[in-house]
């Protein structure tokens, strides 16, 4: 791997070009993310977590969802920190930009591929090498995928978050005043 971008980020870039499994994008990063609370890229990581959900809402037909979350995205994401992950930061933006002005104006936006151009050849060369070793597809498009990837989310076990907002429920509800 090369050194100066961690590994959840190659998975990351692998997912949005050769599953567009945008769901996992956004799984992967934030769980780097979290993990690395003061990596100095954190509104980066965040930006591009966004990106992957907005893309997620607006294939499915949410195009409020993608509004709202392309909106923070752009306020996180700049040209010179795309750069830095070797990425053409000022087209993606212009891209993305003029798709939230469509979405702002309520024109029918259909989701399209939004690639994100890699400018650095080392990290090109490291995902084709990642997709070879994973059987994968680079540029794959997204009218090829199942829709078990689109509609992720829906088939994810969540027993384990119900369970732990059943137990703050409850937990909230004994320590009001006149509790038992």
């Amino acid at each position: 791997m090369i050194e100066r971008y961690p590994n959840a980020y190659f998975r990351y870039l692998l997912e949005y070009h050769a599953t567009r499994d945008f769901f996992e994008c956004h799984e992967l990063l934030e769980e780097y993310w979290k993990e690395h609370p003061d990596d100095p890229r954190s509104e980066l990581w965040v930006g591009l977590i966004q990106l992957a959900v907005g893309h997620y809402h607006l294939r499915r037909g949410n195009s409020a969802g993608a509004r709202k979350i392309y909106a923070n995205a752009l306020k996180r994401l700049n040209p010179s920190g795309l750069a830095s992950l070797g990425l053409d930061g000022a087209m993606l933006l212009a891209k993305l930009q003029n798709r939230q002005e469509r979405l702002i104006a309520n024109k029918a936006v259909e989701y399209e591929e939004l690639d994100l151009k890699i400018v650095d050849p080392e990290v090109e060369t490291e995902c084709r090498r990642l997709c070879g070793e994973y059987g994968l597809v680079w540029g794959v498009s997204s009218t090829d995928i199942a829709e078990s990837v689109i509609h992720r989310h829906k088939l994810r076990d969540r027993s384990d978050v119900i369970a732990a907002r059943a137990a703050a429920a409850e937990l909230k509800k004994r320590s009001r005043p006149g509790a038992v």
